[in-house]
């Protein structure tokens, strides 16, 4: 019982800490007809109706040389936001419209003289959350006059739920993908006994025809 004890205090523990962290990268600027090629993106999936929120800390200015525009979209053609010029700390938020993986992209072109260097940069900090991690739980908790402790407790709640949601949607494309294989399977035994009952068909009829040419020649 308190080895049970102790797992579940674990777990707690576990789900009550942030798990991810911003991700730091410099994103260099090029020039305009080559701003498509070196768009630089940044992967993640998103189930339906799941809110997401993009934060992005971005240093430079406008009109040092640099202009760094964003596109927001998803695999299934959703566009969300595509904000240009982009600087500074910028959050935007969505709801997502299907189960799909999305894209956040850059891309920077040089807009202008640059003074300070030949190969400008700007580094980007951004930090995506996702579902029950991209509420402001402050201000659910003061909205609803919640005790710190049942805020957390929310929070908890809501991250479980998710994860078991994901298991739920994982268990039913792993059912999907076994019955495809097994359909799959069942299709090439039947091509498979198709093919030797016509390989099989053949060989018969060329010793049938065989046989029945070398008698009229008079050689068996």
């Amino acid at each position: 019982m308190d080895r049970i004890t102790r797992l579940l205090s674990c777990v707690l523990l576990f789900l009550s800490v942030p798990l991810a962290s911003a991700l730091k990268f410099d994103l260099h600027a090029v020039h305009e007809h080559e701003a498509a090629r070196h768009e630089r993106c940044i992967r993640n999936f998103v189930a339906r109706e799941q809110l997401v929120v993009v934060s992005v800390i971005m240093d430079g200015y406008r009109g040092d040389g640099q202009t760094v525009n964003m596109h927001i979209r998803d695999a299934m053609g959703n566009d969300y936001h595509r904000p240009k010029d982009v600087y500074g700390e910028n959050r935007y938020a969505f709801t997502s419209h299907a189960d799909s993986a999305f894209d956040v992209c850059f891309e920077s072109v040089i807009s202008g003289k640059v003074q300070s260097s030949t190969n400008p940069t700007r580094h980007v900090e951004l930090d995506i959350d996702i579902g029950a991690d991209a509420k402001d739980w402050s201000a659910i908790q003061a909205g609803e006059k919640l005790k710190p402790v049942e805020a957390e407790l929310r929070r908890i709640e809501e991250v479980v739920g998710e994860i078991v949601s994901e298991m739920d949607y994982l268990r039913t494309r792993e059912q999907k993908l076994r019955d495809t294989n097994e359909s799959t399977n069942e299709r090439v035994m039947w091509f498979a006994l198709v093919t030797m009952g016509m390989l099989v068909g053949l060989g018969v009829w060329q010793v049938v025809y065989l046989r029945a040419y070398f008698r009229s020649k008079h050689l068996i």
